[in-house]
């Protein structure tokens, strides 16, 4: 009987093991997005500096803005000057995020906008490996309030069946 539960451990440790290389083959291939936000008197545009280049989509559409001001009039209507640019820039990083980047993306809302009227900011999203790792980190904590709510009856239940296993009748002796 325990040579029967140690072999099913055993293949148990076995699946979660391959399971968990197999998790972080795919994790540790995934990188963050970064992202140049540029702000031009009150208005902000987040422009991605490495988009993916396996995606057909326009340039556009992974362009986002933020304005400080509630006017939806200010939709964008030059599509294809934002896909052209888009395309010109090859993969970049937070070291190209600077002014002079924002300026030469000739975003309308930096239009006539001279290098002290631009902010800059670079940042990050975060990536497949940390939301692994934050779930991970979720379910082991879970896992392991679930055994303490339940150790209990377990432990019970497991007293229950040594004791059933442990006591054999003796047979009556024949007269």
């Amino acid at each position: 009987m325990s040579s029967t539960w140690s072999s099913q451990r055993s293949i148990q440790l076995l699946l979660l093991l391959f399971t968990f290389l197999s998790v972080t083959s795919f994790v540790a291939a995934s990188t963050p997005t970064s992202f140049c936000k540029c702000t031009c008197f009150s208005n902000s545009t987040i422009i991605p500096l490495n988009p993916a280049k396996s995606e057909s989509s326009s340039g556009i559409d992974h362009v986002l803005r933020f304005y400080e001001d509630d006017s939806l009039s200010s939709e964008i209507e030059h599509t294809d000057e934002y896909i052209k640019r888009a395309q010109k820039y090859r993969s970049l990083s937070c070291n190209d995020c600077n002014r002079k980047f924002c300026l030469d993306y000739e975003l309308p809302t930096c239009k006539g906008a001279k290098e002290e009227d631009v902010y800059t900011t670079c940042f990050q999203r975060d990536s497949r490996k940390d939301e692994a790792v934050v779930f991970i980190f979720i379910f082991a904590t879970g896992g392991l309030l679930a055994w303490a709510a339940c150790k209990p009856w377990i432990e019970r239940y497991v007293e229950a069946a040594r004791e059933r296993r442990s006591y054999i009748p003796v047979a009556e002796p024949d007269r």
